[in-house]
């Protein structure tokens, strides 16, 4: 039984439907595990243990009588604190929401619960979702597995953790700026930013709606094919067959290497070279239209943020952790018109950078140019947490800018991981790619 926990979201499905596994079972299998485990206070914010074992329960009779919904159903899943949940707090993260609790499920939910998924819970996350490193004073900090005593990458901080540390097989979360994939590579996990606008965001906390996303932390590519297509309420994409013959990548050298740590550079050089082995063909690239798309970050991110929780925030701004509060307040400086103009240069320059990407089919990069700090150094000095935050979310963002798709695969070096970056609604292309990268560098 405690092989359940260690197993991919896939190979459970896989075994409720062959009979060797009741949801049931696994489902207080998860629940037991998350509530005695030492480190589950900083990873789940609540389980939902009622819920969770009424969706097994009707997992267990579709297994039973041939009638299985998906490939997920019976399966578990830890749900980011952002997205709501009928009848139980839904509080990311954040002590201005404190006992909110919603009337429905969000969309995806829904989405995921009708195909027969299991809520075991809501996992821990950064305050509102806006930091990139997972550390929040405010509730709690979830731990990186390769180092308990380090953050664990956010803004979805727990859900990363539920997975590695074993309690959950699949997590969702959500990327604004890198929230999926920089807790996915800290804690060597494969996370899927999805293209904005793809995946519904009704009944999700939100941060930056023109940027805010829906992507699954897993534990396979598999894992994350599966869990797109519940997502959105209909079947993954079909990996089979996936090659890396023929394939040609472009390795962005503009800012996306710019002052990376030794660890990630050489993971990433050796995850090239593997690629290189299983048939894919390389181009180094300069692509200058992201310094531009980099300095109009300012308005559009915390400027639209700020203009979604400014009375919320004013209303009692001391509850906040102060950098996050910080950033908020940010957006004041910004006004309309400079929020207008900063979307009139991104439109164009993601013009400039999709013809420049695409006779590639994917674009490569380290997926994060820092290992994670520890939990002491940032609370200690602001200007240091301030400096890693925007070092941590650095290639991340380039997606969410540019509008792309992409996904971090682990590289075999802990906390290190490279990211496949493509043109939008390219999901389905991007997951056969990882899967066949995933193969070339187990």
């Amino acid at each position: 039984m405690q092989d359940w926990l260690k197993m991919s979201a896939a190979a459970l499905g896989r075994a409720i439907g062959a009979g060797k596994v009741d949801p049931v079972d696994l489902a207080e299998s998860y629940l037991d595990a998350a509530a005695s485990h030492p480190m589950s206070q900083r990873i789940y914010a609540r389980l939902t243990p009622e819920r969770a074992t009424g969706e097994a329960k009707a997992a267990s009779l579709r297994a039973k009588a041939g009638q299985r919904r998906s490939a997920l159903d019976g399966v578990p899943i830890s749900w980011k604190d952002l997205f709501d949940t009928a009848g139980v707090a839904t509080e990311a993260g954040s002590a201005l929401l404190k006992d909110r609790i919603p009337r429905a499920d969000a969309e995806v939910l829904r989405a995921a619960t009708a195909l027969g998924t299991v809520c075991l819970g809501k996992t821990h996350m950064s305050e509102l979702a806006f930091s990139g490193l997972g550390y929040n004073p405010v509730t709690q900090t979830s731990p990186c597995i390769n180092d308990p005593e380090a953050v664990s990458g956010g803004s979805s901080s727990g859900a990363a953790a539920s997975v590695a540390f074993g309690l959950a097989p699949l997590a969702i979360g959500s990327d604004t700026g890198g929230s999926v994939r920089v807790p996915s590579v800290w804690n060597d996990l494969v996370g899927l930013k999805t293209t904005s606008g793809r995946i519904s965001l009704q009944g999700v906390v939100p941060l930056v709606k023109s940027f805010d996303t829906v992507g699954p932390l897993a534990r396979t590519i598999e894992d994350a094919a599966l869990a797109l297509g519940v997502l959105e309420g209909r079947a993954g994409p079909d990996l089979r067959g996936a090659s890396l013959q023929g394939a040609h990548f472009a390795v962005l050298e503009t800012l996306a290497l710019d002052e990376v740590e030794a660890q990630p550079l050489a993971a990433f050089e050796s995850a090239i070279a593997h690629l290189e082995k299983a048939g894919a063909n390389i181009t180094r690239i300069e692509a200058p239209e992201l310094l531009e798309a980099i300095s109009q970050a300012g308005p559009l991110f915390p400027g639209e943020a700020y203009g979604i929780w400014r009375d919320v925030i004013e209303g009692d701004p001391d509850v906040m952790f102060a950098q996050v509060l910080g950033r908020f307040r940010a957006g004041a400086d910004f006004s309309a018109p400079d929020f207008v103009a900063a979307w009139e240069v991104l439109h164009k320059l993601r013009a400039i950078w999709n013809a420049r990407i695409a006779g590639f089919d994917a674009v490569l990069t380290p997926s994060c140019a820092i290992m994670p700090p520890s939990i002491a150094d940032l609370a200690a000095d602001e200007a240091y947490y301030v400096e890693r935050n925007l070092k941590a979310l650095r290639n991340t963002r380039i997606g969410n800018l540019m509008g792309s798709c992409a996904l971090t695969l682990p590289t075999g070096t802990p906390s290190c991981g490279i990211m496949l970056t493509a043109l939008p609604l390219h999901e389905e292309r991007l997951l056969r790619l990882g899967a066949a990268a995933e193969a070339a560098l187990a």
